[in-house]
């Protein structure tokens, strides 16, 4: 199996989200540093799939990327409390 730079990107997106919202379920994670890891991840899914195209999960992901950065930006000062 060849993995090329983009893959290996949008499989690290794809766990990053998976274990964020592990972790956010077993109450090991705050909202905010789970809105950021979603942020992330779903930013380097996203760069996949400009190289490998495919429009519905391009739509999910800029959808999950704006969501999170709302929820980081809204949850930013709270984290600091």
């Amino acid at each position: 199996m060849n993995i090329d730079l983009t893959d290996g990107l949008g499989l690290l997106g794809a766990v990053l989200l998976l274990w964020a919202y592990f972790a956010f379920q077993r109450d090991r994670l705050g909202i905010f540093s789970f809105s950021v890891l979603n942020a992330i991840g779903s930013f380097l899914i996203l760069l996949n799939l400009c190289f490998h195209w495919n429009l519905s999960s391009f739509a999910v992901e800029v959808g999950w990327f704006l969501i999170s950065l709302y929820g980081a930006i809204k949850h930013r000062d709270k984290s600091s409390v």
